[in-house]
């Protein structure tokens, strides 16, 4: 598991990432917010402990800016400040979980192990993956075969419907509905137009496609 501490002071970062590392951690640290931020937007954690009360940048504005960029990575807000509406600030602000000092070493392994689980899940809920063509929903994102492929926002749309439903017959009708939203048939080959784009940058150069035109019904996601 890998973690960002962004902590100013010192003499506790010390002991934090040692007591960590013991524990078998791999861990960054930032004595500050505005290296902190630079850190947590450029690297992959799996949980960040950031102080509230840093240098530059403060803790609850590395979340905010974080939160911005739709990166859900947990974070775990340590700070002095321990009155409710302080809590309830921080975790407002977007923070995972909010742990005052002084506190137990034992506490914040386990508020960070919790923390994760709930990173894990989250990440597995927001990947989808038919063979090898994945969608990862948090970073707006498509590849097959390590691939990056370029989608519009309806394609992504388009693409994450039948990727919900892989191996069954999605119609026209139901295409209109759940990425369309229209109720209605409004006499146009717009489902088609759009599926045979999104076909053309998921199938195209491989030589196994996946989306496949089911005559008569509509169309389908497999191998």
């Amino acid at each position: 598991m890998k973690l960002l501490l962004i902590e100013d002071d010192l003499q506790a970062a010390e002991y934090l990432i040692k007591s960590l590392r013991d524990g078998g951690y791999s861990i960054d640290h930032s004595p500050d917010g505005r290296d902190g931020l630079e850190k947590a937007t450029q690297g992959r954690y799996d949980v960040i402990i950031a102080d509230r009360q840093l240098p530059h940048v403060d803790g609850l504005a590395i979340i905010t800016a974080l939160r911005e960029r739709n990166d859900r990575t947990p974070v775990l807000i340590l700070s002095a400040l321990g009155t409710v509406d302080d809590r309830v600030h921080g975790l407002k602000a977007g923070g995972d979980d909010y742990l005052t000092k002084p506190f137990a070493f034992a506490e914040l392994l386990a508020r960070i192990e919790a923390l994760s689980r709930r990173g894990t899940a989250l990440a597995e809920a927001s990947r989808l993956k038919v063979a090898d063509l994945e969608l990862d929903l948090l970073a707006r994102k498509v590849t097959r075969a390590g691939q990056n492929i370029d989608l519009t926002t309806k394609e992504f749309q388009l693409l994450e419907f039948l990727m919900r439903r892989p191996g069954q017959v999605v119609t026209r009708t139901m295409l209109l509905e759940g990425v369309w939203n229209l109720h209605f048939d409004p006499q146009t080959n717009i489902t088609d137009v759009h599926m045979s784009r999104l076909r053309n940058a998921v199938d195209k150069g491989f030589s196994r496609p996946l989306i496949h035109t089911v005559r008569g019904a509509g169309y389908v996601l497999k191998e």
